[in-house]
């Protein structure tokens, strides 16, 4: 591999230049040159999910997966993009038909990504993939926990561009990151945690560089009545154990109404059970140690607040290594319950009714995503929760949708990578409007003659007037 140069003034100099050049393309050749990041992605996927092993410690399942997802990602923008981004023309009034009035979208230019070290091929790859498509270059800073990965998603874009540099790795740390922020980029696309969010935002106030934010999440899932529960233990159980639970939209919450708590509890965790944390195992490492304190921490408290560990609990710490723990009778003011957790431990709450899942599941300050598990009820739930994304009778799968835009809002971020909504992110509306005649009553102008004013008012007192 390359060594990966840091971020310098000419590195931002550079990829102006190389944003100016992939914009006159068009949309055509930007197409074909994704589809081949995305073919050569494919190829080489034994070599980038060995490195997101080593450096991550995933499991072969989980690695697999999350490269196999950023590749459809990727697809998509390369395909949709002149779709969603081209020059179209938008309907005007009456008032002017004179006019004719268009929209399109062009670039920011050179867009900032600072990608997280849980998923480092999906998640920054979201938005790289969605701002290049839409004629970006980007400037992209990996964690400093992923690096090796960054290396071969910055070395892959190269190549499928012919050399040319439209991805530039940066490297470091915080510092790094921080410098990129203020280095003069157009936006800049942050994944990361709440805090830092806050940091990344204060930054970037002082030159109004726009910023897209994707933070933490503590994801709640509702289980009804009329809810399968051997398929719903099974899916919740995926969604919180996936990636050992270090994933934004995992469920790290789980309120199930009273008649059929008991039943729900002893079939996801006789299937816990028969999960193991290891090399060889369901669950992959801990990426990050500073994490295992959190979650002993979190494990700790529930613990000496009540709850019991039907699966796991402090001897599941194994570092770098958590065995899946499952926890009840936690009460709601349990750090476990309301701060993000980040790891393979799920606490199972008992509801009064649906309605009380539902008003628990809306407490607490991140707002990403959601699981609703039921029959005829698990929509009129689901449509009653105010984050930006819910899945009924599955879990994370709004973000294997491609099409569909994925964030949150409150503490979770805001702004929105993935389908059409993550392509318009990284792309400006340009309206445009064409004289093509002269009106009958000239209202724009000095020389508008004596009806066009009267006109007006006729049209405001009995058309607008009486609209409903």
């Amino acid at each position: 591999m390359t060594t990966a140069p840091t971020l310098t003034a000419s590195s931002l100099a550079t990829a102006r230049d190389v944003a100016a050049w992939w914009w006159r393309l068009g949309f055509g050749a930007r197409r074909d040159a994704l589809l081949r990041w995305s073919a050569i992605l494919g190829r080489r996927a034994p070599e980038i999910t060995a490195v997101m092993r080593v450096e991550g410690g995933k499991a072969d399942a989980d690695a697999t997966i999350e490269l196999t997802v950023a590749v459809e990602h990727l697809r998509w923008a390369a395909r949709n993009a002149e779709r969603v981004l081209r020059r179209r023309r938008v309907r005007g009034t009456w008032l002017s038909p004179e006019q004719r009035a268009e929209l399109a979208w062009r670039p920011y230019g050179v867009v900032g990504v600072i990608g997280p070290w849980n998923f480092p091929v999906l998640t920054p790859l979201a938005s790289i993939g969605s701002a290049v498509a839409a004629g970006n270059a980007v400037l992209f800073k990996p964690s400093e926990h992923a690096p090796m990965v960054g290396r071969l998603l910055t070395e892959t874009a190269t190549e499928a561009m012919r050399g040319a540099p439209l991805v530039t790795f940066v490297e470091g740390g915080p510092e790094a990151g921080a410098a990129l922020v203020t280095s003069g980029v157009d936006k800049v696309a942050f994944t990361g945690s709440t805090a830092t969010a806050a940091k990344i935002l204060a930054a970037a106030a002082p030159t109004l560089t726009p910023v897209l934010t994707e933070c933490g999440g503590k994801d709640p899932a509702i289980v009804a009545a009329d809810a399968d529960l051997d398929r719903a233990a099974a899916s919740v159980l995926w969604g919180a154990m996936f990636n050992a639970g270090q994933a934004c939209v995992g469920i790290e919450r789980v309120y199930v109404v009273d008649e059929v708590h008991d039943e729900f509890v002893r079939l996801l965790t006789a299937k816990a059970a028969r999960l193991t944390a290891g090399r060889d195992g369901d669950l992959g490492a801990i990426a990050v140690p500073a994490q295992l304190d959190v979650i002993t921490h979190h494990i700790a408290d529930a613990l000496d607040r009540g709850a019991r560990a039907l699966t796991g609990g402090l001897g599941a710490i194994e570092p770098p290594y958590v065995q899946p723990t499952i926890l009840v009778d936690v009460p709601d003011d349990a750090l476990v319950v309301t701060e993000e957790t980040f790891g393979p431990v799920l606490p199972i709450l008992r509801a009064a009714d649906l309605d009380d899942a539902v008003a628990r599941a809306e407490s607490g300050r991140y707002h990403l995503g959601a699981a609703v598990y039921g029959g005829r009820q698990a929509r009129a739930a689901a449509d009653r929760l105010t984050c930006g994304m819910v899945s009924i009778d599955s879990a994370l799968s709004f973000a294997g949708q491609p099409s569909l835009p994925f964030g949150g809002r409150g503490a979770s971020g805001f702004g929105r990578t993935h389908g059409e909504a993550g392509l318009r992110e990284f792309a400006v509306a340009r309206s445009t409007v064409t004289r093509r005649g002269r009106q009958p009553f000239e209202l724009t102008g000095y020389e508008r003659g004596p009806h066009a004013l009267p006109f007006a008012e006729t049209v405001l007192r009995k058309v607008f007037g009486g609209a409903r």
